[in-house]
């Protein structure tokens, strides 16, 4: 390792310096959940295009309490035929247009109806009555480029009558796990192996960022393998993220690889516990990452230095997930390295609350079950004690607890 670890926050602007959005894609309305969008969106019209009623009812002209007569009927999608006198009430249905002349809607609860005749209460002006515009005025900016589409900006696109929207593009992950040791789930254990997690978890990690994962392939502990499987992958991906083999052992053949195929090394070694040995380059516009082999290690890199890079590469903003919260629990302090802690995490009155998961060992895959955030504790000496806060990096949504 060099002598030298550089900060998480320097690593992570290294990375996000060498983003590269990919081109924009025009994506059906159907499949854009979760994408990012491209372009910025202007309503073509008012919303609602029309004042209409919030209330079964009947449309009126605002005035004393009176007996009208019901001369028709206002539905929702098919307006009245004609407009409205004084003396006059037309049927309406929630959402259906307010008919010309009319200003108010009284509810049917309202209102005693007999022989085509109803009396009516004293009704203001705009009772009960959904303005047009009142939600969006035409040519308002609804939606910014680079927001993320969850179902509400779905609906809103399809209340705007977009049938196709411009996505950033999906970023191609390939996922290349080393290890001699490591067995895919499904087969039997020999003598001195593990199961393999690391292939399974980042694949998950790179698909929840919004990535599409080409390449999951595990390499012997190999040099020429490991350069062969590097080729392959750099032909399938915009990013690489290889996990093992980037450290210094006799058998780590990653780093030699990633030379052999023409990667540029841009860092390799953070002060960050765990994750010390991460390596971060480029192979044309191609990102790769050298992730450490420890399952733990390797989720924790990905999540703070992957996630975001695939993030940019979609046309994501550049905001990181990041809170402030309260230790529930006392943690000493890395001498030498910031530490990312797997923190459960909930909501309370004063605001975000976490505290450990359980023993926090790199090797301890379970230590992120339940993990909500992970609590970045900064390096020196001493505790961080219980009720200081803390900078907190937010994991996936659905793992808060209250």
């Amino acid at each position: 390792m060099p002598a030298e670890l550089i900060s998480l926050a320097e690593a992570r602007e290294q990375v996000l310096a060498a983003v590269r959005p990919l081109a924009p894609e025009e994506v059906p309305l159907s499949e854009t959940l979760g994408r990012v969008l491209a372009e910025d969106i202007a309503s073509p019209h008012d919303l609602p295009p029309f004042d209409a009623s919030a209330m079964d009812g009947f449309a009126v002209v605002a005035g004393p309490a009176a007996e009208l007569a019901v001369v028709g009927e206002s539905r929702a999608g098919r307006p009245a035929s004609r407009s409205l006198g004084r003396g006059e009430a037309i049927r309406i249905s929630t959402g259906a247009q307010i008919p010309e002349g009319a200003d108010a809607v009284i509810p049917v609860e309202r209102v005693a109806e007999s022989d085509g005749r109803v009396q009516v209460p004293e009704t203001p002006a705009g009772a009960n009555v959904r303005r047009a515009g009142e939600d969006v005025r035409g040519g308002e900016l609804v939606l910014a480029a680079g927001t993320d589409l969850g179902p509400a900006e779905v609906a809103v696109l399809a209340s705007l009558g977009r049938e196709r929207v411009s996505c950033g593009a999906r970023p191609r992950v390939a996922v290349l796990v080393t290890g001699d040791e490591l067995v895919p789930p499904g087969r039997p254990l020999g003598p001195g192996q593990i199961r393999d997690s690391n292939a399974t978890a980042l694949a998950a990690q790179a698909a929840r960022a919004g990535a599409r994962v080409e390449l999951v392939e595990h390499v012997p502990d190999e040099r020429d393998a490991t350069v062969a499987a590097l080729e392959r992958a750099l032909a399938a991906a915009d990013v690489v993220c290889v996990s093992g083999g980037v450290s210094v052992g006799p058998h780590d053949h990653v780093k030699g690889a990633l030379a052999s195929v023409g990667a540029e090394e841009r860092f390799w070694g953070i002060a960050l516990k765990p994750g010390k040995p991460t390596w971060f380059g480029l192979a044309g516009p191609i990102l790769v990452f050298g992730l450490p082999g420890n399952p733990v290690s390797a989720m924790v890199t990905f999540h703070l230095l992957a996630r975001p890079a695939l993030r940019a590469l979609a046309g994501a903003g550049p905001a990181d997930v990041r809170a402030q919260a309260v230790l529930d629990a006392s943690v000493r302090k890395s001498a030498a390295r910031e530490q990312a802690v797997r923190c459960r995490l909930r909501a309370a009155g004063d605001g975000w609350h976490v505290e450990p998961t359980k023993e926090q060992g790199s090797h301890v895959l379970t230590s992120m079950l339940g993990a909500g955030a992970l609590a970045l504790i900064p390096p020196g000496d001493g505790v961080v004690e219980r009720g200081e806060r803390v900078a907190v990096e937010l994991l996936a949504r659905g793992t808060l607890s209250s």
